[in-house]
């Protein structure tokens, strides 16, 4: 159990304008940061607390406050923050708390398939995001590309391929890798909306009023099957989701093979924060998409 120090809980308390908490509650799941639950008379919030050099909760309050202005809250909930502070170079990000319960995620599926269409009406023209970010621990830059293609290998894949360590691939393989995605991609009009971007279960939830609930993004614009294809990487989420959601954004041909190439960014991702499996993973992920 690890406590806030003293005076970086004085100066959250001093900024919120509330004396000593009710309570303080560590909160266990991630392991880049840690958090608390932070209970006082009449509010309660979420805290989460970065030591490291990289401004993390910075870009996490960025996407945040993006993903709020495209959802509709009558079946999504993204977290509203409450401020970002620094205190002696620790970063802290304040959130209202959410109660969650394990319930069918039929407004999860139907209120992200509405923050991609309304997301769409309003896109930029172009494909990318306009301030730094980071994909777990990894960084995922920024910039912007006119076409979807060149977005996704350019500010996507190749930046995650260079992280991979020394001579794990050949120079010949990684440009085959890359005409193949190009030519896989080429056929497919995308969607262009703001995504989530790291749409797993560990970053979703169900509130007690059966609202879907999305948090810790890593967001961009890309095409929205993007978010999609992750949902389906680890195989947690229910078949009520996939229903209400294509019910708002139906499913297009070929969604199969360019469900293998988007998640091989993630795959690439977790090798290189994790190593260890991920590169047997990776390579079997290069075989399938060499063989499309």
């Amino acid at each position: 159990m690890q406590n806030i120090p003293h005076i970086e809980l004085s100066e959250i308390c001093n900024k919120l304008g509330e004396g000593t908490p009710k309570s303080v509650k560590q909160v266990f799941g991630g392991d880049i940061h840690t958090s608390w639950q932070i209970e006082f008379k009449n509010a309660k919030f979420f805290l989460k607390r970065n030591k490291r050099e990289v401004k993390f909760l910075k870009f996490e309050e960025y996407c945040l406050k993006n993903l709020r202005k495209y959802i509709n809250y009558e079946n999504l909930v993204v977290p509203q923050t409450v401020f970002h502070l620094e205190v002696n170079n620790v970063e802290f990000l304040l959130m209202d708390w959410i109660d969650m319960k394990n319930n069918d995620q039929k407004k999860l599926g139907k209120g992200l398939g509405e923050m991609h269409l309304e997301s769409n009406k309003y896109n930029p023209k172009s494909f990318g995001y306009p301030i730094q970010g980071y994909i777990g621990t990894t960084n995922q830059i920024k910039g912007w590309e006119n076409n979807w293609i060149k977005c996704f290998i350019n500010l996507r894949i190749e930046p995650q391929l260079a992280f991979l360590k020394k001579d794990f691939l050949e120079i010949d393989i990684k440009n085959k890798i890359m005409s193949k995605i190009e030519s896989v991609l080429s056929d497919h009009n995308p969607m262009n909306s703001l995504i989530h971007g790291d749409l797993w279960s560990g970053n979703i939830g169900v509130n007690k009023m059966d609202k879907g609930v999305i948090f810790d993004p890593a967001c961009w614009w890309a095409d929205s099957e993007v978010d999609i294809a992750m949902t389906r990487l680890f195989s947690n989420f229910r078949s009520e989701f996939y229903d209400n959601y294509h019910k708002i954004v139906p499913v297009k041909k070929g969604f199969k093979k360019r469900e293998i190439i988007y998640n091989f960014y993630h795959i690439l991702n977790h090798a290189n924060m994790f190593g260890g499996s991920y590169f047997d993973q990776v390579k079997l992920y290069i075989q399938n998409i060499l063989n499309m």
